[in-house]
């Protein structure tokens, strides 16, 4: 799925008051080793998630997404996506999730949850209910068994990501920031994110249109652990 005009035009706006907050604080740097102030880090932070998000959009696996963000931020080495199983968690389907996934009342749904790590960091958790019919043998093996994130397992089946929602869940600028000098009480260097920074819930369907699995991915504030936007810590 194509990233919406609306994000588009998000980071578009990103990208012009980052230009000129830039030009500001370059303006006003008295020396070569004046660094941007959090006002400039959290446009950059801003652009950032942006870039991401529609990234995440515009790709069938969360997964492989995740993976190129990893190696290309040089956020771990090697840079490879690995899942941690939430063991005992259990989140039955709801009714409009049985109806998306287009279940008869008898038919089973099953529930994982993963956290998705690049090297020791946690990118994102995800919930995931999927239809084990519409699976082969293997890769209910895979997914009963072992910790292999789903995108990685069930990848042969060349399936389709339907996106049904996307939701930045962090104000990356402060109400009210638009009628306030960039500098005025903002000249720290640390910036400070919630722990989690960005929901999709999407559908997956198989290359006939047949829903297999609902997912829910929350993504962490350590995506944007640039070194370029330095420390990241918890509001």
């Amino acid at each position: 799925m194509k990233p919406s005009a609306h994000h588009a035009r998000i980071a578009l706006c990103a990208l012009v008051l980052w230009s000129q907050a830039t030009c500001l604080d370059a303006q006003s740097a008295t020396d070569t080793n004046a660094r941007p102030n959090r006002y400039v880090k959290r446009l950059e932070a801003a652009l950032l998630l942006q870039t991401l998000n529609a990234d995440l959009l515009s790709h069938d696996s969360a997964t492989a997404t995740l993976e190129r963000w990893c190696a290309v931020h040089q956020l771990a080495s090697p840079a490879r996506i690995t899942a941690e199983r939430v063991r005992g968690a259990e989140k039955p389907a709801t009714e409009l999730e049985r109806q998306r996934l287009r279940l008869a009342p008898a038919d089973e749904v099953r529930y994982r949850r993963v956290r998705l790590l690049c090297g020791t960091v946690v990118l994102s958790e995800a919930d995931n209910w999927y239809v084990p019919a519409r699976l082969t043998l293997q890769m209910n093996k895979l997914l009963d068994t072992t910790d292999t994130p789903f995108g990685r397992a069930v990848q042969p089946l060349h399936f389709q990501r339907h996106t049904i929602s996307s939701e930045v869940l962090w104000q990356l600028l402060p109400e009210g920031w638009e009628m306030q000098p960039a500098a005025e009480s903002d000249d720290t260097h640390e910036l400070c994110t919630p722990a989690q920074v960005l929901r999709h819930r999407a559908l997956l369907t198989l290359p006939d249109g047949t829903p297999f699995s609902e997912v829910v991915e929350t993504y962490t504030s350590n995506v944007l652990a640039i070194a370029r936007l330095g420390p990241v810590h918890p509001c």
